[in-house]
């Protein structure tokens, strides 16, 4: 029979269909150096309790050291037959030192040491992740510096709406990823718990020091409760709610570059690094990265389901089912990463098309409220100075006209009230001039909001 460690229970050995069916060291060999990690941690506070001699732990340390060596350096094969990343690294440990390896997991047992590798490689992910995320405001910060002055159609409904600064449009972004990063953060403080000592699900009778362990490994302390210790998989469940939010945030913001880049608009053009051709057609230059960003929702919102899915039924405290946890979210916080990396080049070699998006502004009434804006200020109450734009703009359409294009007697044909002036308010730069509500689109606005966006994120850059 295979050397095991709980082969002693058994007197046949695995089916190797079973053996294929229940391994996981194919994918929870990222886990390595948690792993190792956590090992070594577990072995320093059992050799503080008396449990392990210091000649012990050192063994035990250098053992696990030279392994981990081995993993990076590719030279280090790890056996399907062992299931895990864990048991892999123990039996190993073992052949290496002899029977100190034995003693490692003295006060602990695979469920603990499984969630405690778990929760340490989520919490890393997620802090790549923030830097990811902190690349992307500082992109969309750099690019919206640019172009306070631009003024492009807002919209609503996908109609042209009112004009703002893209400066504006872009600093939307960054405060939909600063609630991003606000929620990984909250979800760093609520994971960093050690089930570390909670063995299989009662506890251990040995005298351990979970404290001691706890702070060797950076958590803010042991978690109370050692039957949740083992089964709690809120905090992956939270990493990939929060990988989801921000997926859908970059399928936004893709969808609307794939609309500013396509031939109805030509409002920006892509740096041709980051689109790809037509094997057909010469002419073509198509935002492939936009679109897969888009495309890769999917399977970050298939995930979440799958891993909400999988805990719904359990009972306490550890099951098999919960193996089927790293997947899902190892390939989530992979894509989330990637896509925030590459999203970040894309809006730094993004460059407008002024002359496109000035022409814009001629379509689509889209100073319309201005006019009603100008009649209020006159004196005339909002509702009737609506009534009379919408007839005002009614008649225009009709005519195939621009607001631009009527004279003040025809401005005044429809309320006495006009004047000189209202040539003034239909000019897109006033019309967003005008905005000077607090988080309103003015310019002067804007240029406060883009100091105050990049002290915002040097803040969270110094917090680390």
């Amino acid at each position: 029979m295979k050397d095991k460690p709980w082969s002693g229970r058994f007197n046949q050995d695995t089916d190797v269909v079973v053996e294929a069916f229940t391994e996981s060291v194919s994918f929870d060999s990222r886990l390595y150096r948690e792993d190792i990690q956590g090992s070594i941690a577990h072995a320093h506070m059992l050799c503080a309790a008396g449990i392990l001699t210091a000649a012990e732990a050192e063994a035990i340390t250098e053992g696990l050291v030279g392994i981990g060596e081995e993993i990076e350096n590719g030279s280090f094969s790890f056996d399907p037959a062992l299931e895990d990343v864990h048991m892999n690294i123990e039996v190993e440990l073992t052949r290496r030192i002899g029977e100190a390896g034995r003693k490692l997991h003295t006060a602990r047992s695979r469920n603990d040491q499984v969630a405690t590798d778990f929760k340490l490689y989520v919490r890393e992910e997620l802090c790549r992740t923030e830097e990811s995320l902190r690349r992307l405001m500082t992109s969309l910060i750099e690019k919206a510096r640019e172009h306070v002055d631009t003024i492009i159609p807002g919209m609503t409904h996908l109609q042209h709406a009112q004009p703002v600064s893209l400066a504006h449009h872009l600093l939307a972004y960054v405060e939909m990823f600063l609630r991003d990063h606000s929620r990984i953060v909250d979800t760093k403080k609520r994971l960093n718990t050690s089930p570390l000592g909670s063995a299989a699900l009662a506890g251990t009778p040995h005298p351990i020091d979970r404290e001691m362990t706890a702070a060797e490994l950076g958590f803010d302390g042991p978690s109370r409760n050692s039957m949740d210790a083992v089964s709690d998989r809120d905090f992956a469940l939270e990493a990939v709610f929060d990988a989801a939010t921000i997926m859908m945030h970059l399928s936004r913001m893709a969808e609307e570059i794939i609309l500013w880049n396509s031939s109805p608009f030509s409002f920006v053009e892509l740096s041709d690094a980051y689109c790809t051709g037509s094997s057909i057609m010469p002419q073509k230059k198509n935002p492939d990265v936009a679109e897969l960003v888009r495309g890769k929702v999917g399977s970050v919102y298939g995930n979440l389901v799958a891993l909400l899915t999988m805990m719904k039924g359990l009972p306490l405290a550890y099951n098999r089912d919960m193996q089927e946890d790293k997947i899902p979210v190892m390939e989530t916080l992979d894509t989330v990463r990637q896509c925030l990396e590459v999203m970040a080049g894309l809006i730094a070699g993004l460059r407008v098309n002024q002359e496109a998006v000035r022409e814009s502004l001629n379509r689509g009434f889209i100073t319309a409220t201005d006019v009603a804006d100008f009649l209020v200020d006159k004196g005339v109450s909002f509702r009737e100075a609506h009534r009379i734009t919408g007839e005002l703009i009614s008649s225009l359409i009709g005519q195939g006209r621009t607001l631009g294009e009527l004279t003040l007697d025809e401005f005044r044909s429809y309320a006495k009230e006009f004047d000189e002036g209202i040539f003034t308010v239909i000019r897109p730069e006033n019309s967003v001039d005008r905005r000077t509500s607090f988080g309103g689109t003015a310019r002067k606005n804007v240029r406060q909001e883009l100091n105050h966006a990049q002290e915002r994120l040097a803040g969270l850059e110094n917090t680390d």
